[in-house]
């Protein structure tokens, strides 16, 4: 993957990132409400509210890992492994394009 397809597929990534955690959001803030009187009817609501907040967490972990990624681009390392310095598999970067290690140092 070269470097302009490369910040493309970050950059869309980082737009779909974006927009899900506003939705998030949305719908948490939304939720602020008194909770229901009914103790199955709270848990319920409890356990969804935690569970957005659980996509949340990881939309905003993945988004910090893009804005990572794009730093690396600007500066010259995408694709190299933060770790051995080898190459980062193309195949890897097309699955997981903010990827900082190669598949030996992230399953070491």
């Amino acid at each position: 993957m070269n470097r302009k397809q490369a910040r493309t597929r970050l950059l869309e990534l980082r737009d779909l990132l974006t927009a899900r955690h506003r939705r998030i959001e949305r719908h948490l803030q939304q939720r602020e409400e008194p909770l229901p009187q009914d103790s199955e009817e709270r848990a319920s609501e409890l356990a969804g509210h935690e569970t957005m907040a659980s996509l949340d967490d990881g939309a905003r972990a993945e988004l910090q890992q893009i804005e990572r990624a794009l730093a690396r681009l600007d500066a010259g390392s995408y694709g190299r492994c933060e770790r051995c310095r080898g190459r980062i598999a193309d195949a890897r970067l097309e699955l997981i394009p903010y990827a900082a290690l190669c598949a030996a140092c992230a399953g070491a």
